[in-house]
């Protein structure tokens, strides 16, 4: 590709995520890392929330949530998911779709260690996704699991990270005129190279 500017310099599509995404923490007045995910349930319904994405690895973006939630269980029925972060300020955003993997090993364990107690002890006692009479029966649940777990809790077995190796990665530019600029990079598989094309706006 020759015609690519520089905010899509490179031919490593996740180290061009990376730059747009630092780029927009000095932008962004809330959540620059909030993701739209969208997944599948069993009949083929399309759902989509908001989440935030916490790493992006060499090969690889990776968010965490509760397993047994909605979209846990519909990513693991599906074994794959699609996603897209959009920034106003900046008027960028990528689209991303691919397999999915858990992460429930160390690199889980530090991420949950680095939460707030809190948010540690929500974890354990919300029963993601699933009805709830009261948020006066939430907070009970609160009390017991912080009476039960302590000062330092322990990641529960429920709540971990998921993994998305992308087979597509889309990069769209607002263009004037609404001539923007896309480019998307695609594979068959991880194992695979990348295949870069440039796509109308």
């Amino acid at each position: 590709m020759t015609d690519r500017s520089g905010i899509f310099a490179g031919d490593d599509p996740f180290a061009i995520a990376r730059t747009w995404l630092a780029e927009a923490e000095k932008t962004e007045p809330n959540d620059p890392n909030a993701i739209a995910m969208a997944t599948v349930d069993p009949s083929g319904l399309p759902n989509v929330r908001m989440v935030l994405l916490k790493e992006i690895e060499d090969a690889a973006f990776v968010f965490y949530t509760n397993y047994e939630s909605a979209k846990g269980r519909e990513i693991e029925a599906a074994g794959k998911a699609a996603f897209v972060m959009h920034w106003k300020s900046l008027r960028r955003q990528i689209r991303v779709r691919g397999t999915v993997t858990r992460e429930e090993g160390p690199q889980a364990d530090a991420y949950y260690k680095s939460r707030s107690l809190k948010s540690r002890l929500g974890a354990w006692a919300s029963a993601q996704s699933r009805p709830l009479d009261s948020r006066t029966t939430l907070m009970a649940e609160v009390a017991k699991v912080t009476a039960q777990q302590g000062p330092n809790p322990s990641r529960p077995p429920f709540w971990g990270g998921f993994r998305i190796t992308p087979v597509e990665i889309e990069f769209w530019a607002d263009g004037a005129f609404r001539l923007h600029d896309r480019f998307v990079w695609r594979r068959g598989s991880a194992a695979e190279n990348w295949r870069i094309e440039r796509l109308n706006p």
